[in-house]
């Protein structure tokens, strides 16, 4: 009985062993390695890496859903924040973590590492805050982050490089460099004083102080070694030198080497410190690696999705595919023809013919490659809402793989795999076979391929298969579930144009390609008579039903120019309106203003003449009084008269237009009370605020305010530029000194963005930033930034009188 289970044991194992070749032949047949090698270009990080080239199509609808809601949500992610502020490659911290956990002491290095992680994990936990409750996944990770800003802060004042800790990480280590550099100090002074002595000068080789062994040593003459009391250390090359350190600092040398020792002991101590903190934080670093390594395999497929213009597909357990333009994702896109790909749904066979060099290969792999991407929890090149199926098996004979060893001939190979294929097909089972049949006789090679897919058929098995037997066009036309499909090819032009046809058989035109290349009228009439008069009748119903299809889809497509010309044309014309309503408020709040000018002249003359009036009644002339009364009472009247018209046409009136409906983030709209372009943050909320950024300058404005815009990219910058000039005003009160001392590094790295950000809109052209030179850091960070930052000209540390190191000046652009 033990035997007997064993013996099950090692055949199960051997049958997944088979599976998970034959599967890793089918995603190579298909070039899902490809796919695989473009997602890995979007990590730096190799556990990441290791995890891509792992990936397989998911078996189940579920899994493979919520891999594709992680990639959905990459992609929003990234089309509303932008790329993450970090890159997310981080060493594998955790074999240190749990190393420190068991008492052992990390390097420098490993330090480092733990610092990294812990610095992407606060980085990427601000930037994840922004993102809605409708990103599940990223929430739930975003949650899963763990600050440890007091241990990444004291790695970071510890630990400068993996060679190098920082003076200040403890007091005594501070004393033990300070006692260091007074001993050299000594040292070479003494030594300098010695090699510029004309008593000594004469026994040394040259007028150098150098080290041997870490000792400070001069170069002596050999013939003259004698004369310089001291230890040798080293000889040279050719004798003639002997490398001697004197006796008055030998005992100097020695107390170095021993401060050398305990500082050695100091920064292992420091090193262990760290250590046990790390220790200690031992499950959160591990879980921020985890969250880290999880976001940047998702983020890479959130990339790989835009790059190829990807769109998530609606998955199914039912073998349905519905793939709407779907085109060959290693195919460049400017080259590649989209097609509709439907079957699956009262069709569980698919016929595909047409000539050669036609694309029906390039079909079949489309096919299979998009349905392994969508399983696998990648995003299609595709149109939205195309339908994809999770198959449990996808299967491909696809090329020619004649074998000289076993002695198999093409159709030999090829019925091989066929076989295999049939006896590990099920249910839910994709299978693609290109010239199915071929490679024998035809008349046998066509029986057979009927006989495979019928069996397939019977079996439940999605199939797709290309073929050049007319059989097999007559055979799906006759049978229902089998439905045919072909490569469009331009006979006049000799060029396929790579269309596919659903529900129409293509013509291998033999004959047409024949002509057209010059082979002989009659060689090509004598082939004409020996076809039979049903196999011309049919490839003249093919020819009728291509014409006829042909002339559907160029009045399907004018159609549709003409639809297109005409929604092109009503939206200029509302343009036009737009623009000519715009220009006329425009003028008239530019006459109101002129008119405003010439009243208020006018106003100020008539308060002249009712004051020279005032003056004549003074004087005794008491006839003037009713007049002047009636004047200014007139003059009071047209005056509030003037004003209100001036109010009421100075305000800017709303459009009649409706507010745009179902705003989303990323599109383009005018922001009607200050004439500026701006792009889409945050749709509107209940009370219809929308958040929209123009240039650098992010606001809420109400929707009655927008209106969507179809402006060109370098227009919308020029007015987002316009717009950015237009708060200069508002920044004028900028100051031209920043003072960031004593802040952490990313507290004031934000600061001295924010403070460039206003002196670049005050027009300020220099600005000081304070940093203090401490350890270096700070003003490092700061650098750092300024070398990147759009707004900076240039950047120098202060001079003598301005701060030296320990403050930086910038010149803005």
């Amino acid at each position: 009985m033990l035997y007997l289970l064993k013996y099950t044991v090692v055949c199960v194992k051997i049958r997944l062993c088979e599976v998970k070749r034959d599967l890793k032949k089918v995603l190579k047949i298909l070039e899902f390695d490809k796919i695989l090698d473009r997602l890995a270009g979007y990590t730096q990080s190799e556990q990441v890496r290791r995890r891509i080239y792992k990936l397989e199509p998911y078996r189940d609808v579920k899994t493979a859903s919520a891999a594709q809601r992680e990639t959905t949500e990459a992609v929003s992610t990234l089309l509303k924040l932008g790329t993450p502020p970090v890159s997310l490659s981080a060493a594998d911290v955790r074999g240190s973590v749990r190393r420190a956990a068991q008492g052992g002491v990390l390097t420098a290095r490993e330090l480092i590492d733990i610092s990294r992680v812990l610095y992407i994990a606060r980085r990427m936990r601000s930037y994840l805050d922004e993102i809605t409750a409708e990103c599940a996944v990223l929430v739930g990770l975003r949650e899963r982050l763990v600050v440890c800003r007091t241990l990444e802060d004291k790695i970071n004042s510890a630990v400068i490089s993996e060679t190098e800790i920082a003076d200040d990480a403890s007091s005594e280590l501070s004393s033990l460099r300070r006692r260091m550099k007074n001993l050299n100090g000594k040292i070479r002074d003494t030594l300098n004083g010695m090699i510029h002595s004309a008593y000594y000068k004469k026994y040394l080789q040259d007028s150098i102080v150098t080290m041997r062994s870490d000792r400070y040593v001069v170069p002596v003459r050999a013939e003259y070694k004698s004369e310089v009391p001291g230890i040798v250390h080293d000889t040279s090359s050719t004798g003639q030198t002997m490398f001697i350190e004197p006796m008055s600092v030998v005992n100097m040398n020695n107390e170095i080497r021993d401060l050398k020792n305990a500082e050695q002991r100091e920064i292992e101590r420091i090193l262990a410190e760290l250590s046990v903190a790390a220790a200690e934080n031992a499950e959160d670093i591990e879980e921020d690696h985890k969250c880290i390594s999880e976001l940047d395999f998702i983020f890479a497929k959130g990339k790989l999705s835009l790059d190829t213009d990807g769109a998530e597909p609606k998955l199914n357990g039912k073998g349905i595919i519905n793939f709407k333009k779907a085109r060959h994702p290693l195919i460049d896109r400017d080259k590649v023809v989209a097609n509709n790909i439907t079957f699956g749904k009262g069709t569980d066979t698919l016929v595909v013919t047409g000539p050669n060099t036609g694309g029906k290969t390039v079909t079949l792999k489309t096919v299979g490659l998009l349905s392994i991407m969508a399983a696998a929890g990648l995003h299609i090149t595709a149109a939205d809402n195309s339908d994809a199926a999770v198959f449990s098996k996808i299967y491909a004979d696809i090329g020619d793989e004649q074998s000289i060893e076993q002695s198999l001939s093409t159709f030999s190979s090829h019925m091989v795999n066929i076989v295999k294929i049939m006896k590990n097909v099920d249910t839910n089972t994709l299978a693609l076979f290109d010239e199915l049949g071929a490679g024998t006789d035809p008349t046998e090679g066509a029986a057979l391929a009927i006989a495979i897919l019928e069996r397939l058929r019977e079996m439940g098995v999605k199939t797709l298969a290309t073929t050049h037997y007319s059989e097999l066009k007559l055979f799906a036309l006759s049978t229902d579930g089998v439905e045919n499909a072909s490569c469009e090819f331009d006979v006049k032009t000799l060029q396929p144009t790579y269309k596919l046809l659903i529900g129409v058989p293509g013509k291998s035109n033999a004959f047409a390609i024949s002509r057209r290349l010059g082979l002989d009228k009659s060689v090509i009439d004598r082939a004409n008579d020996i076809l039979s008069d049903e196999d011309i009748k049919f490839e003249d119903v093919i020819t009728d039903l291509e014409a006829a299809r042909t002339q559907a889809r160029r009045d399907a497509d004018e159609n549709e120019r003409m639809k297109a010309e005409l929604k092109d044309l009503r939206k200029a014309i509302e343009s036009d309106r737009i623009k000519l309503k715009d220009n006329k408020s425009r003028i008239l709040q530019e006459a109101n203003r002129q008119a405003k000018i010439i009243v208020m002249d006018a106003k100020d003359e008539a308060n002249e003449i009712i004051r020279e009036l005032e003056r004549l009644r003074q004087q005794g002339i008491s006839e003037l009084d009713e007049k002047a009364s009636s004047a200014r009472q007139r003059l009071k009247k047209r005056e509030d008269s003037i004003d209100k018209k001036l109010k009421d046409t100075v305000i800017p009136k709303r459009t009649a237009a409706q507010p745009p409906k179902d705003l989303k983030p990323g599109e383009l709209v005018r922001i009607l009370d200050i004439d500026c372009d701006a792009t889409v943050i945050k749709p509107p909320d209940k009370y219809g605020k929308v958040r929209v950024e123009a240039g650098i300058i992010k606001m809420e404005t109400d929707i009655t305010n927008l209106r969507r815009t179809d402006t060109d990219a370098k227009k919308h910058e020029k007015q987002t530029e316009h717009y950015t000039r237009g708060f200069e005003s508002k920044a004028k009160t900028a100051s031209t000194e920043l003072d960031i001392r004593g802040q952490y590094p990313d507290e004031g790295l934000m600061n001295a963005e924010k403070f460039l950000d206003d002196c670049y809109l005050a027009g300020i052209s220099t600005a000081r930033i304070v940093h203090g030179k401490g350890t270096g850091v700070l003003k490092k960070y700061i650098r750092d930034m300024l070398r990147k930052n759009k707004f900076v000209k240039s950047y120098r540390p202060g001079e003598f009188g301005e701060g030296d190191d320990g403050v930086t000046v910038v010149e803005l652009k």
